[in-house]
């Protein structure tokens, strides 16, 4: 009977906890707020997208191709998301222009700066790599990123404030085997994070970034499509399964909110428990 009458007591607790108003609170904590997200029409740029969005933000999703920004902002609208979507090619200059012109006019201002846009043109051993290689990988991965936040800070500053959130990778602490370049400009935006975190502090923005482990995206089909590279990758994971899009999208939706006010400067590792050590 004590057990009984001790699970009861637990179960109250449980259906009157405030912790559990405040988890139904926090799907409105982003009302108001305008977030940009770049490479946001598929794999954890949309994930993103969507984690915002169901939490009240206005996002403003953009891909090079107009077929898959329509296909996204159909698929937000679906879930009753507020979302404008725009092409834009970040490593063009132009392209970084008309994205913030264009949420500055469709929504009036800007809080969220979420960049996640990545390429990767070259697999193989790092002393293959050719300069081309180099300039592409580093132009799009790390200099549009911060490209990027210098043209939305103006507007964030205007608002009181915002959050920026960098979307590195574990090869940014790992170095990925053929992916040489490629992690070399993941690592840089950890020190990216930690260069602008305390000059953006006096205006009330955040920077904060997150590692991604392998995920099950489009992008790194070539790593989770191989059943023996996934089987000894998993290995070095606590938690023995391929992360899902959603399961990052919501931590960067996490630093993006109040609950994270106190949060800057900081990398937030989601690689299932890999340890991440420079």
């Amino acid at each position: 009977m004590n057990c009984r009458v001790m699970l009861r007591s637990v179960f109250r607790c449980l259906r009157t906890s405030p912790v559990a108003g405040q988890r139904s609170m926090s799907q409105s904590s982003l009302a108001g707020k305008v977030a940009i997200v770049t490479a946001s029409t598929d794999g954890i740029g949309l994930a993103a997208a969507q984690a915002l969005g169901k939490r009240g933000a206005h996002v403003v999703v953009s891909s090079r191709r107009q077929a898959n920004v329509d296909k996204a902002v159909a698929l937000l609208q679906s879930q009753s998301i507020q979302v404008t979507g725009t092409t834009c090619n970040v490593g063009k200059g132009e392209d970084r222009e008309k994205l913030v012109q264009t949420t500055l006019d469709q929504c009036g201002g800007i809080d969220i700066l979420v960049s996640n846009a990545a390429v990767n043109p070259f697999f193989g051993n790092i002393m293959d790599s050719t300069e081309d290689v180099w300039d592409k990988i580093l132009s799009v991965n790390v200099k549009s990123a911060f490209l990027m936040t210098k043209l939305v800070v103006p507007h964030m500053v205007k608002r009181g404030g915002g959050n920026v959130v960098f979307v590195s990778s574990v090869a940014g602490y790992q170095p990925m085997q053929a992916l040489g370049p490629y992690s070399v400009s993941k690592t840089a935006l950890l020190g990216l994070t930690r260069a602008l975190a305390p000059e953006l502090a006096h205006s009330n923005i955040r920077v904060n970034c997150v590692a991604p482990g392998v995920i099950k995206t489009r992008f790194s089909s070539a790593l989770w499509g191989n059943e023996d590279v996934v089987e000894e990758f998993k290995k070095q994971l606590s938690i023995k399964r391929i992360g899902e899009p959603e399961e990052v999208g919501g931590v960067i939706a996490f630093l993006c909110s109040e609950e994270a006010s106190y949060i800057t400067g900081e990398t937030v590792t989601v690689t299932g428990g890999i340890g991440c050590r420079l």
